[in-house]
């Protein structure tokens, strides 16, 4: 509680980050691109320090800290640095003959004064690149760790004031006092990441100020096993990206299905990797991480004590330790315990199904998973399973790396997210307004547009109706004809054009 920033302070950090952006010290980009070097420096030169407060706060080892946070955050840092004056630059739209002399373009400007809100599971990954997008477009930021990570956060909340300008971007500190406080408040943007329950609580409030938000959530992501995939890969792949984090990853697999033919083949596959993984056991593994809180790892126990799933590996629990075994299940029913929310634990339900049609039946009558994962070499079978369900992503022989993927959105739909997507250019454009921008020219009136002001009359209109012309698509199989159809052509504008000059000069 002693680090934590005193509620009456927060609305006194967003005004002053607002007067910070109103002064129009974020438009320059060299200013925006030294703000994006020094976050990265900061990352670069203190790793170690990372390392160590992500092995206190979650257990992992520094192998997986690299790859998982450090390493895929300086690199979207260094792409966003990189790459800020090309996406900051001005859209032109497609030519169009009726409008291209009045210049129409898309400015990019920055949404304002805007609040990043991190969760627990990845307290780098999901909060450092964010930041990144929004400097980059020229926003001002507050940023709130989560408090269930004390020792990422707290060293985030020291490191940021010493390397960014803190006109430019603070840190709030705190847990429910806090970020009721910070939600109070009008925002440009908010971009939460966590669960669809909090998620509920942040948009009514940002409502009551009609403030757009992003928000980036997860959900129960299937997994489907083709019975004629490479099984071997299927396991191996599906153990490390459950597990990976003790499976506090919002894109991690939470449940799998398959063809009872092929049940028993694939348990022996995952219970052979499961040796490859941890032969000194996973209590004993360096590699094997820990729940974020006694109060999560109790969950996953609540979890395990109500199913009615037949245990396959694992189970054990301890909660002063924040330990919960890998655990595989099987004969699970689609109404089991496990099945009714996300898990965002080490528990890996199976679920044996007649075909691929009854599994696609399954996934659509949960809500949209933020990932949809198929393991399968058969393109049709893919592209049955993805062509028929709906998620943010659509993945297949892969496990939750896409997050790192340069260039593909990470994102949501419905239950799963909205708001837009994050990483790269696409946290950037979350935290961007595409500003409309026309340039009026006064010989316009003289040549085309003069027609549009009073007094009306059918002249004036077949005029203006000539100078903007509509091209129809071929008329549909089956659709009645008109009494009559109507002739429009390009030539049309060039008729306008005349009338109009010849008009000018009577």
């Amino acid at each position: 509680m002693a680090n934590f920033t005193p509620v009456e302070e927060i609305p006194k950090i967003r005004e002053e980050l607002h007067r910070t952006f109103m002064s129009g010290k974020m438009r320059p980009i060299s200013y925006r691109k030294e703000q994006l070097a020094r976050l990265a420096y900061m990352i670069h030169e203190h790793a170690d320090e990372f390392r160590e407060a992500l092995t206190a706060d979650l257990g992992r080892s520094a192998l997986e800290t690299d790859f998982l946070d450090l390493r895929t955050t300086l690199h979207e840092i260094t792409e966003t640095y990189r790459n800020v004056e090309k996406w900051s630059k001005p859209d032109r739209p497609g030519f169009d003959f009726n409008w291209f002399l009045m210049s129409p373009s898309i400015r990019k400007d920055p949404k304002g004064v805007v609040l990043i809100m991190g969760p627990f599971n990845y307290p780098m990954l999901l909060i450092l690149p964010p930041l990144a997008g929004a400097l980059a477009a020229g926003c001002t930021v507050v940023i709130k760790p989560s408090e269930l990570t004390v020792a990422t956060s707290g060293l985030i909340a020291k490191l940021i004031p010493q390397y960014l300008d803190p006109d430019v971007c603070r840190v709030v500190m705190g847990g429910v006092p806090e970020s009721t406080k910070l939600l109070e408040l009008p925002w440009d943007h908010i971009l939460y990441t966590g669960s669809g329950r909090v998620a509920k609580t942040v948009l009514t409030a940002a409502a009551k100020h009609l403030t757009p938000v992003t928000t980036e959530l997860g959900g129960k992501n299937p997994v489907v096993i083709d019975p004629k995939s490479d099984l071997k890969l299927a396991a191996r792949r599906l153990m490390w990206g459950k597990y990976t984090n003790c499976g506090q990853t919002c894109v991690a697999p939470d449940y799998v299905l398959l063809p009872q033919e092929i049940e028993e083949v694939f348990i022996k596959e995952l219970l052979e990797v499961h040796s490859s993984f941890y032969p000194e056991g996973p209590k004993n593994s360096e590699s094997y991480p820990r729940m974020v809180t006694k109060q999560h790892a109790a969950r996953m126990k609540k979890l395990l004590d109500e199913t009615q799933g037949k245990l396959v590996i694992g189970g054990e629990v301890d909660l002063d330790d924040r330990y919960v075994a890998p655990t595989i299940l099987k004969d699970i029913h689609p109404d089991d315990a496990l099945m009714e929310d996300e898990i965002f634990g080490p528990i890996m339900p199976i679920i044996t199904v007649r075909n691929e049609d009854e599994a696609i039946e399954l996934i659509n009558s949960k809500d949209h998973a933020l990932a949809v994962t198929v393991f399968s070499q058969d393109a049709a079978f893919r592209s049955k399973i993805f062509d028929n369900t709906r998620s943010g992503a659509a993945i297949a022989n892969e496990m939750i790396i896409y997050h790192g993927t340069s260039g593909l959105p990470f994102g949501g739909v419905g239950p799963s997210g909205s708001g837009g997507a994050t990483t790269g250019k696409y946290s950037f454009d979350v935290f961007t307004h595409n500003r409309a921008s026309l340039v009026g020219r006064g010989f316009i009136d003289t040549i085309i547009l003069n027609g549009r002001y009073p007094p009306h009359t059918a002249a004036k209109s077949k005029k203006l109706e000539g100078a903007s012309p509509v091209s129809l698509p071929s008329r549909p199989v089956g659709l009645a004809p008109p009494h009559a159809m109507a002739q429009n052509n390009r030539w049309g504008f060039w008729f306008a054009v005349a009338s109009n000059a010849v008009d000018s000069k009577v």
